[in-house]
């Protein structure tokens, strides 16, 4: 008898998203606070806006959206990104950046997971974080998806959950929250700096995580059933 195993998560996400193509009387809640509020002052640095051109919103389908430039000093440290979607259904669901970084050039050279201290909700709680490389320059990525009171990295978690809070709650809002850090490699790209860099990395994603969660969490509307 052939092991139909690997193909359990699969069947499992196509058919939930066939059923989540039927659901379509959700809620759209609005954030209940602006996104803009989300690490509107972070100490130490100061921060630019950047723009999400009209074709690329199409293409990811956010409602609404904060992106910004964190510099020390004028130069740039980190990006952030929080994009908010006030219903999912198939066809118009979170972009996962595991899939869309690739197809921009950057290839990952490293993914594994790391926890965010401190939250209180429910999940995982967990932040996917993969290095990233393209010709020569290095990225750390960290991201998760926040929404109806969890805060997840497994993807396939995600759609579960996603399908059942659609059937259970008519709710699918969620977020995608994202922060990249760039590697300084320009100088000395040999494997030990690249190291060095990553735990530079790991230690400033991991101290702004705790209360990037918290501030999302701030925004998005309640879980269901609270």
């Amino acid at each position: 008898m052939p092991n139909l195993a690997p193909f359990v998560p699969v069947a499992i996400l196509v058919g939930g998203l066939g059923l989540l193509a039927s659901a379509h009387d959700q809620d759209r809640p609005d954030p209940v606070k602006p996104l803009e509020t989300v690490l509107a002052q972070v100490p130490g640095y100061t921060y630019e806006r950047q723009e999400v051109d009209t074709n690329s919103q199409r293409v990811a389908g956010m409602d609404d959206y904060v992106a910004r430039i964190y510099k020390r000093d004028s130069v740039p440290v980190w990006t952030l990104y929080v994009g908010y979607y006030k219903y999912q259904e198939q066809g118009h669901t979170i972009h996962s950046p595991r899939n869309c970084l690739p197809g921009a050039g950057w290839e990952p050279v490293e993914s594994t997971t790391l926890p965010i201290a401190g939250t209180a909700a429910i999940g995982s709680r967990d932040m996917n974080k993969y290095v990233l490389a393209n010709k020569g320059a290095y990225a750390a990525v960290y991201y998760w998806y926040q929404g109806r009171g969890r805060i997840e990295s497994d993807e396939y978690t995600v759609k579960w959950n996603l399908l059942r809070d659609a059937a259970l709650h008519g709710r699918t809002e969620e977020a995608l929250v994202r922060i990249v850090v760039p590697l300084d490699t320009r100088r000395d790209r040999s494997q030990e700096h690249v190291r060095r860099e990553i735990a530079r990395a790991d230690s400033l994603a991991s101290s702004l995580a705790p209360r990037l969660a918290r501030e999302v969490g701030d925004v998005m509307p309640a879980r269901p059933g609270a």
